[in-house]
């Protein structure tokens, strides 16, 4: 023992395990009256939001919620939901939140997984759940308590299938002296769960210390202010909404509730609720950024904007700018808790051309700052590639703002931490300035005569387009080749256009091996998140490709 260790160990004066819950605790105490939560005609100062958020926990402990226990909720950007997602971590209990787009068998699978003790529920979504409730108790034996979120906002007639009811629930329970959270800041906090593209979804387990470091990166990443006036454009399922609902705890700012994403929706409380900051994936910046005018017009302050959740193509960039978005590009995955990397803009870029800085600004950038390593490595070698700007390798995170790992599934856990890092599955070239570039997800890629094609490079050209509104581009099984790009895109409202329109306009800013051989104009399958679901067009491809081979 060194003189350092002698009589200086940790107490309760000296050491407190990092949680996000103790960001609303402050805010209660120093922001009281401040507005917190708007929604509709509901206001909530913080003092309000702490208490309701007591009284949801003192209503789940007398359930048996505490450490450990998974508490499900499938709600909207609603009060209800940023309360839970300070109630539940304050028991040391695990938040699931269910993406509200997944069917009843999907639902029942996860909740059985993570062994849901408690589900809170909006009554609009009340006969998908009923359903799943049904398989949960039928299929795996397990009866939830089930609670009832009646959301003043909320216009039609859900039935009610719980036996408790949420505003009931909260006036039967005095709130608890304290949002305490966790002893060991290693504890899990949430289980969310990969979309399962491949198989069944992983359940990404997140402790406490990273929700809170990932919480301040927000912040400081962002350069946020105090008291931002942040709407929920982003789903709060997702990644626990980048771990944004903590973020505006910190800052003792204002969540600004979205039942639905609309264009009209979005500008109006941009308009009536003074909102400086909200978080997207791409397509909903494009929905944005097609709008008519006239739907930004009294919007006076500046709008900053976050865009994570797929590679921003360079015409999303570029309209963001015309618009007068202030756009800031992050990069990250459920597994490091949503944002872990950003394109910080250096001084200097304002200096370049247009078309220089939305090339810098698309790429993935560097680590946020309490992420301890990012990088991008031969996956076999373990060895980082050279920062050259051409040679591919993977991207890989390590630090505190890394999982636990998957829940239940030791073998995919060890895969992913292969090496001592986490692995991403997106291929990317390191910059000589160390930013990072995504190249593709390793899926992704097509081999075309045994040459790589980049399918954002592909679609990042049809976006040029002034007619296309989203697009994807995928492999599609070809007897010479191999594979060779099939396009699927949507295009803007009362826009016109040929495909050999767009396939000449990608033969002037592409290689000829690089071009779209077809292109089809319809829907792209999407998640509740904005990302386009490449795997069933992937599908479409290979099984309109067996179609013309049988026939």
């Amino acid at each position: 023992m060194n003189i350092y260790e002698q009589d200086l160990g940790r107490n309760a004066a000296n050491f407190v395990a990092l949680s996000p819950v103790s960001f609303v605790e402050r805010s209660a105490e120093v922001f009281s009256d401040l507005e917190a939560v708007v929604h509709g005609a509901r206001r909530y100062s913080w003092r309000q939001t702490r208490n309701r958020s007591a009284r949801l926990a003192a209503a789940l402990a007398a359930f048996g919620v505490g450490r450990g226990t998974t508490v499900s909720v499938m709600l909207h950007n609603t009060p209800e939901m940023v309360e839970a997602h300070y109630a539940v971590p304050a028991l040391n209990a695990v938040l699931n939140t269910l993406n509200t787009r997944l069917d009843a068998a999907l639902i029942a699978w996860q909740m059985n997984h993570c062994e849901a003790a408690v589900l809170l529920t909006d009554r609009e979504l009340a006969p998908t759940v009923a359903e799943a409730l049904r398989i949960l108790r039928e299929e795996h034996g397990r009866t939830p308590v089930v609670v009832d979120v009646c959301d003043s906002e909320f216009v039609g007639s859900g039935e009610r299938i719980g036996a408790h009811e949420y505003e009931a629930l909260l006036a039967s329970h005095a709130p608890l002296a304290r949002l305490a959270g966790p002893q060991d800041e290693w504890d899990a906090i949430a289980i969310s769960y990969t979309s399962g593209t491949t198989g069944d979804p992983k359940g990404v387990v997140t402790h406490h210390r990273g929700a809170y470091l990932n919480a301040v990166c927000n912040a400081a990443t962002w350069t946020m202010p105090h008291f931002p006036r942040y709407l929920w454009t982003l789903p709060m399922f997702h990644c626990n909404g980048w771990c944004f609902p903590w973020t505006i705890a910190l800052l003792g700012g204002t969540h600004i509730c979205l039942r639905k994403v609309e264009a009209q929706a979005i500008f109006d409380a941009m308009r009536n609720e003074r909102v400086d900051h909200y978080c997207a994936a791409p397509i909903v910046h494009n929905l944005l950024i097609a709008a008519p005018q006239a739907m930004r017009a009294g919007i006076a302050q500046k709008v900053r904007a976050m865009v994570a959740g797929a590679a921003p193509p360079a015409a999303m960039i570029e309209g963001m700018a015309r618009i007068g978005f202030d756009i800031t590009h992050v990069y990250g995955l459920t597994e490091v808790y949503g944002p872990a990397s950003v394109t910080i803009k250096r001084n200097s870029w304002a200096e370049e051309s247009i078309a220089e800085q939305t090339r810098l600004n698309g790429r993935q950038g560097v680590r946020y700052a309490l992420e301890e390593g990012m990088t991008v490595m031969n996956a076999a070698s373990m060895r980082e590639v050279p920062a050259d700007g051409e040679t591919i390798g993977e991207i890989m995170f390590r630090g505190n703002i890394v999982m636990t790992g998957y829940l239940k599934n030791a073998k995919a856990t060890d895969e992913a931490f292969a090496g001592g890092w986490f692995h991403t599955g997106d291929l990317a070239v390191i910059e000589p300035d160390r930013y990072v570039k995504i190249k593709d997800r390793s899926k992704d890629i097509i081999i075309s005569g045994g040459e790589n094609i980049s399918s954002l490079e592909v679609e990042d050209a049809l976006y040029r387009h002034a007619a296309v509104l989203a697009c994807a581009v995928v492999a599609r099984p070809d007897p010479k080749w191999g594979e060779t790009p099939i396009a699927f895109v949507e295009l803007k409202p009362g826009a016109q256009v040929a495909a050999s329109e767009l396939v000449a306009h990608c033969k002037q800013l592409l290689a000829g091996y690089k071009v779209p051989r077809e292109i089809r104009f319809e829907a792209i399958p999407k998640t509740s998140t904005g990302k386009i679901q490449k795997f069933q067009l992937r599908e479409k491809a290979r099984q309109a490709v067996t179609d013309q081979e049988t026939r």
